[in-house]
C-alpha cells in the first residue's frame, strides 16, 4: 500500500512520515534533500535553477513511486510527484521564474512520466496558513529556507488548495496543521491515526 503525505513547504510532511511509520511499522520514504544538488542554488537564483530543480525532483519522485509499487511493502511518503506538477512548477511559471519553454517541455514530461503511474492508495493533505508554516520553517533552521519570500508561500498555499478541491486521484485526508499539533500532542496524533485507519480499513 501506498500512503503519501502532501503539504507545503514547512507543514509538517517529514515530521508526520516518520510518525506513522513508527506507529504502523511502514517503510518511510523521504524527499531528497541533503542530496539534492540544486536547491541552494535555487534559493539564491530561481530563474537560473528552477527547471533545473524541478527536473531533478520529477526524476527523484518517479523513481520513488516506480520502488514502492516494486517493494510489495506499506509506505509512507514524504510529498509527491503531482505537487511538483500542479503547484510549484506551475507557481514558479507565473512568477516569470520558469519561461514558458521549459514549462511546456517540463508539462510533456510530465504527462508522459504519470502514464505509467498508479496514484497513492491515500492522500494525506497538511494544511497550514502562511504564519504557521513560517514559525516551522524557522524553527528548523535550514539555511537555504532563509530567504524564501512570504508571497512565494502564499502562492503555494493558493495552488494547493485549488489542486485538493479537485483531488480525485484516490482516498484523501485533510489535516489542520493550525490546530493538530502532531509532533507536540500524542492526543493529536492519535486523532490523525484514527482516521487513517477509518480511511484505510472502514472503520468508523
Amino acid at each position: 500500500m501506498h500512503i503519501a503525505i502532501a503539504g507545503n513547504i514547512g507543514s509538517g510532511k517529514t515530521t508526520l512520515t516518520g510518525l506513522l511509520a513508527k506507529h504502523f511499522g511502514w517503510e518511510p520514504h523521504y524527499e531528497e534533500v541533503d542530496d539534492n544538488p540544486y536547491l541552494n542554488s535555487f534559493y539564491e537564483d530561481m530563474q537560473r535553477w528552477s527547471f533545473n530543480l524541478q527536473i531533478y525532483f520529477l526524476n527523484s519522485r518517479f523513481r520513488q513511486v516506480i520502488e514502492i509499487r516494486k517493494s510489495g511493502k506499506t509506505v509512507v511518503q514524504d510529498r509527491t510527484i503531482y505537487e511538483d506538477a500542479f503547484i510549484f512548477a506551475p507557481n514558479l511559471h507565473s512568477m516569470n521564474l520558469m519561461s514558458s519553454r521549459d514549462f511546456d517541455n517540463y508539462r510533456s514530461l510530465f504527462a508522459l512520466m504519470s502514464s505509467f503511474l498508479q496514484p497513492p492508495d491515500l492522500l494525506i493533505y497538511l494544511k497550514a496558513t502562511v504564519p504557521t508554516l513560517v514559525n516551522q520553517i524557522q524553527k528548523r533552521g535550514r539555511d537555504y529556507e532563509s530567504a524564501i519570500r512570504l508571497d512565494y508561500l502564499k502562492n503555494l498555499n493558493d495552488r494547493y488548495d485549488e489542486w485538493i478541491e479537485s483531488y480525485t486521484l484516490g482516498k484523501l485526508l485533510i489535516v489542520d496543521v493550525d490546530t493538530l499539533k502532531v509532533n507536540e500532542n500524542p492526543e493529536d496524533l492519535g486523532s490523525v491515526i484514527e482516521r487513517i485507519n477509518a480511511q484505510l480499513h472502514g472503520l468508523f
